[in-house]
């Protein structure tokens, strides 16, 4: 009787932690002064748990898979609904460096603009998921984010 009250109070305390994190995620950030593309909103219940259910082969949906420290390494022991440091707490540079403007920066250095930060975080893992399920269902273009409302 104990172990099965232990494993519902983990049971319920799980389903709890989940439905703390915001299901839909407006990822946008005041630093901008205008956004030439629609805002991205990031469904994270769909990332967390459904992706996982339909993949359980290789997409483990651990929260380190998208957070990570400023060595790139996952975040470990995170769970839904803690608090976490928006991206451009790190990557400062409110803009996207491409064209010109990358040419000749280092790998590092782009990293510290928050929209290339976010594209990359993004679309590697998109583009590692269509090979490993042999299709392209994870948007890795502009328009399939950046939907207009």
């Amino acid at each position: 009787m104990g172990v099965a009250g232990m494993v519902l109070s983990f049971m319920v305390a799980s389903i709890h932690a989940v439905t703390n994190a915001q299901d839909e995620i407006r990822l946008e950030t005041k630093a901008y002064k205008s956004h030439k593309n629609p805002i991205v909103i990031f469904n994270h219940i769909k990332h967390q748990e459904a992706y996982k259910q339909e993949y359980p082969a290789f997409f483990k949906a651990e929260c380190g898979e998208c957070h990570h420290d400023e060595n790139n390494k996952p975040l470990k022991n995170l769970k839904a609904g803690d608090d976490v440091e928006k991206c451009i707490g790190c990557h400062k540079k409110a803009a996207y460096a491409k064209g010109k403007k990358a040419k000749g920066l280092s790998q590092k250095k782009k990293l510290e603009y928050h929209a290339n930060a976010l594209h990359q975080n993004c679309k590697d893992c998109h583009r590692k998921v269509n090979k490993k399920i042999g299709k392209k269902g994870a948007p890795v273009t502009c328009k399939k984010c950046h939907l207009k409302s």
